[in-house]
């Protein structure tokens, strides 16, 4: 009578065993599964981005964490891991193109090295004629409306708290975004308030910042620091929507979030 208790035993066990190994290696099929999707979608369709500087306030402001869409312009071998671009030059131009507009915020490489993610609003289309005069932006030789603002409260070049000039500008096509001047129409800055005319070569694009009298962007030649036109190539996506936002505190202290982090600016879009 105690043979079939005795033979029992053995079979609970493993089919006990037989349950957790199942139940281990499902949990290693979810992960892995998680892991190729969140690698799917960080290579094919939305990357991450903060943003360090103030180029582009107010539009974006120091602290900012945005996804980019990665699918907006089609694939270049700067806008793709490096592992998928094995040989030098195996993705040359791009796939799935698609033109950018006049307006856009694109994240982009640094054509004067080639690695540097930068950040600016696209002004200026291929064949483009653009220049400033007395802080002023013209594009194929007409003036770019701008409508006065209340002054935007912001921070100076030393970071002395200054009430900026504020614009709601409309660029050729409708698009209607905010710019500031810190200066004002009496920017002294080269190459940012009276410019030559740029003409824009085929291909390439040129950006600029809304934060007007601060940003480093096309206006400013490559040998003197600065952005230069930008090949499409280089373009890696638009910026789509703000997903995080935090002032001063860096993101990791989330013990600082209930004063630091704000909270009208999450899922804010970007335009």
């Amino acid at each position: 009578m105690s043979e079939p208790n005795a033979l029992k035993r053995p079979i609970q066990a493993s089919a006990g065993k037989a349950v957790k190994e199942e139940g281990w290696w499902e949990t290693v099929k979810i992960v892995v599964e998680a892991l190729i999707i969140a690698l799917v979608v960080r290579t094919l369709l939305f990357q991450p981005f903060n943003i360090p500087s103030g180029s582009l306030i107010p539009t974006l402001l120091i602290g900012d964490y945005l996804f980019v869409s990665k699918y907006a312009y089609g694939y270049s071998h700067y806008s793709l891991p490096s592992f998928l671009d094995l040989a030098p030059g195996a993705m040359p131009g791009r796939i799935f193109a698609s033109p950018p507009k006049r307006g856009d915020i694109i994240v982009f490489k640094l054509p004067r090295d080639g690695e540097t993610d930068y950040i600016k609003r696209l002004i200026g289309l291929p064949g483009d004629h653009i220049q400033m005069k007395d802080d002023r932006l013209y594009i194929n030789g007409q003036i770019v409306d701008r409508q006065p603002l209340p002054p935007y409260k912001t921070t100076g070049r030393f970071g002395e708290p200054v009430e900026a000039p504020h614009y709601l500008e409309t660029l050729p096509g409708g698009v209607k975004h905010e710019i500031i001047q810190l200066e004002g129409d009496n920017n002294p800055m080269p190459y940012t308030a009276n410019t030559d005319v740029y003409t824009v070569p085929p291909d390439e694009y040129f950006f600029m910042g809304d934060n007007r009298d601060n940003s480093s962007d096309s206006r400013v030649p490559p040998d003197r620091g600065g952005v230069g036109y930008v090949p499409f190539v280089n373009l890696i996506g638009r910026a789509e929507v703000i997903f995080f936002s935090v002032d001063g505190a860096p993101a990791w202290e989330f013990w600082l979030w209930p004063w630091d982090v704000r909270w009208s600016r999450i899922f804010h879009a970007v335009h």
